[in-house]
């Protein structure tokens, strides 16, 4: 168990849930399906049947450590790591990763998003614990594939072969980011594609050696830390090394070009939660698909497949309304198309661009 670790990559500010996810409060620390407990606490709450909670470290923008401490107060602030400047997965990652192995060099790690939903905690945990087990005994980056339900646009695809490792681990063949509608039908029909988690799990040594091949000059910034990384140091050199580091994904910066990737497929009743569409798939609906959530004061007359996220004091009436999102928080009206919400990202750019940061 000593040589286990989890690392939650918390540092979005989850645009395409505006306006309720904002970005001084972005979306894992909202409770977005009114469970009771935030996507991260969710999230923490998993990994502690897994690893040590001492074990467990959170990667945040700089501007939410004191937010992860009030939610997860459990945590020491040692085992809260800030970003100063968002620089996608990969130098999230060889943070996390170079520190854990001035700690212990012989450490096992999954890394997950803080804000996807999973359904099935004991499958999860079970998956988690082989692959960390297999990690531990093979120099292999595990990637969890979710056997896909349906063709979705919205996910990567990863492609895998017949070649095994450990009975129930794939080599990985290909990824693909989101693809066009009928190439994803095309890759359901297959049967050889599995949607990409983005939770991975390795041996510190296997993603260190990788950092070294394929992202030499990240790998480089960051082991200039390893004597700084766990003193008061730390923080002062992270402050300038992110800095250096190109902005990269760890699929596309690793994951994509490494000759040891294998992908577990899995079926936990996962949901990356990327958009209101996803919350509304998983949210409880009257007879005419309307949802409402939380629980507000929602008359609807002539209306049918919306979803309503209002505050609990606000009297909302909808008329003749079809496929609508709904949506009022930080005093501001969303009221979009289902199909067209992809759009979001791009309306809070505009109300960026007109109106300043106020309502962002």
């Amino acid at each position: 168990m000593k040589n286990l670790y989890a690392v939650i990559m918390a540092g979005g500010i989850g645009s395409r849930f505006w306006p309720i996810s904002r970005t001084a409060h972005p979306k894992q620390f909202i409770d977005i399906l009114g469970t009771g407990k935030t996507l991260i606490q969710q999230t923490y709450d998993r990994f502690v049947k897994i690893v040590p909670a001492e074990n467990i470290y959170i990667v945040t923008n700089d501007s939410y450590r004191s937010l992860v401490k009030e939610q997860l107060p459990a945590l020491s602030y040692d085992q809260i790591l800030g970003e100063p400047v968002m620089r996608n997965t990969a130098p999230c990652i060889a943070y996390a990763c170079h520190k854990i192995a001035m700690l212990n060099p012989d450490a096992c790690i999954v890394v997950s998003p803080a804000d996807h939903l999973i359904t099935d905690t004991e499958e999860f945990v079970k998956d988690i614990k082989f692959s960390l087990e297999a990690a531990a005994r093979n120099n292999c980056l595990i990637t969890l594939g979710i056997k896909p339900s349906r063709p979705d646009t919205g996910y990567g695809y990863i492609q895998f072969t017949s070649q095994k490792l450990e009975g129930d681990l794939h080599k990985v063949k290909t990824f693909t980011e989101k693809p066009n509608p009928e190439l994803a039908r095309t890759f359901v029909q297959s049967g050889e594609f599995l949607w990409n988690a983005g939770i991975f799990v390795w041996s510190v040594a296997s993603i260190l050696g990788a950092f070294e091949q394929y992202l030499p000059e990240m790998n480089d910034i960051f082991r200039e830390g390893d004597e700084k990384f766990n003193t008061a140091d730390e923080q002062p050199f992270i402050q300038n090394a992110y800095y250096q580091c190109t902005n990269i994904s760890i699929d596309y910066g690793i994951m994509e070009k490494a000759g040891n990737v294998y992908v577990l497929p899995t079926d936990f009743g996962w949901s990356d939660l990327g958009t209101w569409a996803s919350v509304y798939e998983l949210s409880e609906k009257d007879e005419a698909g309307n949802t409402v959530t939380p629980t507000g004061k929602v008359m609807i007359y002539d209306s049918s497949n919306c979803m309503v996220n209002v505050p609990s004091g606000k009297l909302v009436v909808l008329q003749g309304l079809e496929d609508y999102i709904v949506v009022e928080d930080n005093n501001t009206l969303l009221i979009c198309r289902k199909s067209e919400e992809q759009r979001v990202k791009q309306i809070v750019a505009d109300v960026k661009s007109k109106f300043g940061t106020e309502y962002i």
